[in-house]
């Protein structure tokens, strides 16, 4: 793009919204209207300008004059119900859509280092006798395993475990910060006392067993770990290598967008510590068990895919930034 002939083409529009934006308490009623037209007008171009050029001083003053022409024109937010649709259709599914790649990738590394370390702790009783004497791995296998899921209340272990893995999938996000760089060491040791307890198990001849309680709940839960260190780690490559646009503007752009999934994953990990601790240790049986986890899952998927899809098509970012107002009327 000619960054000197689009100055050129539309700066009296600028000024135009600069003026009104300056008298916005005493505008007449054409004025406001007027106002309102070029304030959509003028938030299309800097969209164009974002995706076109690298001038960081005119995506700057460009910033600017929406922010403020939006501060004058809307009366107030979109309504609670508004922002809530947008979040759940737009804002949560497209970040996460976008970041299917490395969504992809973490899966596929994680499960890869937990199949790994599973048939090393599974075939080398040396490797066990560091893990634990046979009265502790026995009473671990035996006993102890099955019981983590049904010793507490319902509630009250929904509630611990939605705790604790909210706290993990925030502490991988918040790894961002550092470029991503810590995020695949909290997966691999995650993946790893993963892999331990199942190798541990299969020796014992009770892997299925172990599988069917850790699939009702763990195919949710491992889904959105598996979210939050991809979008954490994508942040941090967007350090790294930021393209042809500024690293300032990209970082911030691609920070608010991962905000969205930061706050989506506390309901999707709400909705796997309440499978954890009412589906795992109900007497249903395990094929029922795993198809509720299994279909559950599948409704994640492809609520990410459809929306993410249909937000991706729209140009949407998932930037809270862009989200749109309500222009109240006279």
């Amino acid at each position: 793009m000619d960054v000197d002939a689009f100055v050129l083409t539309h700066r009296a529009t600028w000024d135009r919204l600069e003026a009104l934006v300056k008298k916005r308490r005493r505008l007449t009623g054409p004025e406001i209207d007027e106002l309102v037209d070029l304030y959509q007008r003028v938030s299309t171009q800097l969209s164009v300008v974002r995706s076109s050029s690298t001038d960081a001083a005119l995506v700057g003053r460009l910033s600017s004059l929406v922010a403020r022409s939006r501060a004058a024109v809307t009366g107030a937010h979109a309504p609670l119900a508004s922002e809530f649709v947008r979040f759940v259709t737009v804002s949560f599914p497209v970040v996460a859509y976008r970041a299917w790649r490395w969504w992809l990738a973490t899966a596929a590394v994680f499960l890869a280092v937990t199949a790994v370390i599973a048939c090393w702790v599974a075939g080398n009783p040396d490797v066990q006798d560091l893990i634990g004497t046979p009265a502790e791995i026995e009473r671990l296998v035996d006993h102890e395993f099955a019981a983590y899921y049904s010793d507490h209340p319902a509630g009250a272990f929904a509630l611990q475990v939605w705790v604790n893995n909210a706290w993990v999938a925030a502490r991988t996000i918040a790894f961002s910060v550092l470029l991503g760089l810590p995020i695949p060491a909290l997966l691999l040791v995650n993946a790893a006392n993963l892999g331990v307890g199942l190798g541990l198990m299969f020796h014992a001849g009770r892997g299925a067993f172990m599988l069917g309680l850790l699939a009702p709940h763990g195919l949710l839960e491992l889904t959105a770990v598996f979210l939050a260190g991809a979008v954490g780690m994508r942040l941090g490559w967007t350090v790294i290598a930021p393209g042809d646009r500024p690293r300032g503007q990209v970082l911030a752009e691609q920070g608010r967008a991962v905000v969205a999934v930061a706050v989506g994953l506390v309901a999707v990990l709400a909705v796997a510590g309440l499978l954890e601790a009412v589906v795992t240790p109900s007497p249903l049986p395990t094929w029922l068990r795993i198809g509720i986890g299994a279909a559950v899952e599948a409704a994640f998927l492809a609520y990410v895919v459809h929306f993410g899809r249909k937000a991706v098509a729209a140009d949407e970012t998932g930037d809270i930034a862009d989200a749109p107002d309500v222009v109240p009327t006279r």
